[in-house]
């Protein structure tokens, strides 16, 4: 397994698909990004885990061009030490970057297979961050993404609306696509008791949990926020922003402009521990990824998190996350601030809704979203090579 884009065992699709494979009686070799204090090599659960010392893109488009090339070279030179020493008979690359095709292609001369685990839609997500800033580096990545597609044994999409796009636009036959859906993990993902300190303020909590880059809408929520405030005249609350990503020191500028210091409180990266206690310590729960055609076509794994907590959710109106949600969110007007704090303000009202929707929320993850659902799929994928 190739994984460039976020150290291991954080990244929880990566590690719910590596650990089902292993359950299954299958070897497991990951080749990942190295974070702070951890090892260059160990097994975790049973999953050989290999690191890379990953540079950071400073989040420029051509700045991503470093962070991908010097990625790809460590992952190369890891792969060809697993090849030698334990050998493998497939390639399965987790995008993005879609480039980790190249890797695939060059096992391929030794009869290897490859597998291609199309998490992100790659153009798209390059459009929703940075616009048409550098076209020629947006064709380059929609040639990547065909030839990733063209040349994998199978592809693991995310969602049918993955699915769709790949047939569509690289031509992909039904039957070497399956959709392996972002689950959560029950024993992970869990309500635990909430943080006192967090009820004793009496406030009305909101969580966020998630990377926060520049396209990930938290200066939508921010501005919501402030039409809560100002415009609804709401000011008993408490936002928690759990997570980090390069966006954070402007979004700290933003909140104090829009008069929201005590309303705000970046918590940065928490234990899962911390993290669950938040999240059981919130009434509601909110995911502000604006319409774009990435976010409307991609499965956001927050929202199905939340869901498992019990938690109502508040979100823009789009095509997967009502996939995901059904009657368990409240769905805004798409980039609508102004709708997004009058859903939330519906549901600070509303005890019994928040209630109901939570009960849907968990019910929905218990019988269709949760990971023992997905797992099977994968399973069945790998059959097939």
């Amino acid at each position: 397994m190739l994984l460039e884009n976020h150290p291991y065992p954080q990244d929880s699709r990566v590690r719910n698909e590596a650990q089902a494979l292993t359950e299954s009686g299958y070897q497991v070799t990951l080749i990942a990004p190295r974070a702070r204090g951890q090892r260059w090599c160990e097994d975790v659960a049973r999953v050989r885990v290999c690191r890379f010392p990953a540079p950071q893109s400073a989040g420029a488009p051509l700045a991503y061009l470093w962070e991908y090339g010097c990625s790809m070279v460590g992952i190369f030179l890891w792969s060809l030490w697993v090849f030698a020493r334990r050998g493998f008979d497939v390639v399965h690359a987790h995008n993005p970057p879609d480039t980790l095709v190249l890797i695939g292609l060059f096992y391929k001369i030794f009869g290897k297979r490859f597998v291609f685990d199309h998490h992100d839609l790659w153009p798209e997500m390059y459009f929703a961050r940075f616009g048409k800033s550098n076209p020629l580096l947006h064709r380059a990545m929609t040639f990547f993404e065909r030839l990733s597609c063209r040349w994998a044994d199978h592809i693991i999409a995310t969602n049918e609306s993955y699915k769709k796009m790949e047939m569509k636009r690289s031509q992909i036959p039904d039957d070497r696509i399956t959709v392996v859906r972002n689950g959560p993990e029950p024993s992970r993902v869990r309500e635990v008791p909430p943080d006192p300190a967090l009820r004793q303020t009496g406030k009305f909590i909101i969580g966020y949990v998630g990377v926060i880059g520049f396209h990930d809408g938290l200066d939508y929520l921010l501005r919501a926020l402030s039409h809560l405030r100002r415009d609804l005249e709401r000011d008993g609350f408490l936002a928690l922003v759990i997570g980090r990503g390069d966006a954070v020191p402007s979004l700290k500028e933003l909140a104090h402009e829009l008069g929201l210091d005590q309303h705000v409180r970046f918590t940065g990266r928490v234990s899962d521990e911390d993290l669950m206690r938040y999240l059981s310590s919130a009434d509601i729960c909110v995911d502000p990824d604006p319409w774009n055609p990435f976010s409307d076509r991609s499965t956001m794994i927050k929202v199905a998190e939340y869901m498992a907590l019990g938690k109502p959710v508040v979100a823009f109106d789009l095509r997967e996350h009502r996939v995901t949600a059904e009657g368990a969110a409240l769905y805004a007007k798409p980039n609508d601030e102004a709708d997004f704090a009058a859903k939330i303000a519906s549901l600070m009202d509303d005890p019994d809704r928040r209630l109901r929707m939570g009960l849907l929320g968990k019910t929905r993850v218990r019988t269709t979203l949760a990971w023992e659902h997905q797992a099977g799929r994968l399973l069945a994928a790998y059959g097939s090579l």
